[in-house]
């Protein structure tokens, strides 16, 4: 991990910008960053250059790159529960979450980047959190597979993985797809196609679940 600086105080200019405004520029722009080159590529100079702020700020205010990269990982918690409120079916769950591919694309790809270069939780800045809410939605399958709700076949922890996977397909394999169907992985009429045909699989799959909370 890159190790935290000290923070120092923003000159009289720095402190009469709107501080919201500034650390929205700076999460833009390193969601940007994080999303085209991953964790360990991303350099916090490319993100203060393309936010237009001191390189310090950054540090000032999220007191290291990680401490950058976890305040991306909040905003996308607060996009979330937005995007998934409670009561959302498992199967509109799924379809929502594969139109991120459109309407989300660089959260996407941010999350395949921690895939790839993810060496161990040691390197994984998002790690317990996101452990956290995966639990959250295994121990939710486990409760309602226990009631006789879902298929007693299925392995909670590996179907969680599937539905994961299976969301993100436009984002971490488009090659497979365009090599597939003939079409562009991440044109608006594909990723709609896709995200209701995963919708479909999911209630065919018996999974047509109303509570609980989200992937």
């Amino acid at each position: 991990m890159t190790p935290s600086k000290p923070r120092r105080s923003p000159t009289p200019k720095e402190r009469r910008r709107d501080p919201e405004r500034t650390r929205k520029l700076i999460l833009d722009a390193a969601v940007a960053e994080f999303a085209a080159h991953g964790y360990a590529g991303a350099r916090t100079a490319a993100i203060a250059a393309e936010a237009g702020v001191n390189q310090q700020l950054i540090w000032y205010y999220f007191d290291s790159k990680e401490g950058l990269y976890q305040a991306i990982s909040e905003r996308w918690r607060e996009r979330e529960s937005a995007l998934i409120p409670s009561g959302t079916s498992l199967p509109e769950q799924i379809r929502r979450y594969a139109l991120e591919g459109l309407h989300n694309p660089e959260g996407v790809r941010l999350l395949a980047w921690s895939g790839l270069e993810y060496t161990g939780p040691h390197d994984d800045p998002d790690h317990a959190p996101r452990a956290g809410r995966m639990q959250r939605f295994v121990d939710h399958l486990r409760a309602e597979q226990e009631s006789g709700h879902l298929p007693a076949e299925l392995d909670p922890d590996c179907l969680t993985i599937i539905l994961m996977a299976a969301a993100m397909a436009t984002t971490s394999i488009p090659h497979v797809i365009e090599g597939l169907c003939q079409v562009d992985p991440r044109s608006p009429e594909f990723i709609d196609r896709y995200a209701q045909q995963l919708a479909i699989v999911a209630r065919l799959l018996g999974l047509d679940l109303a509570e609980g909370p989200a992937i």
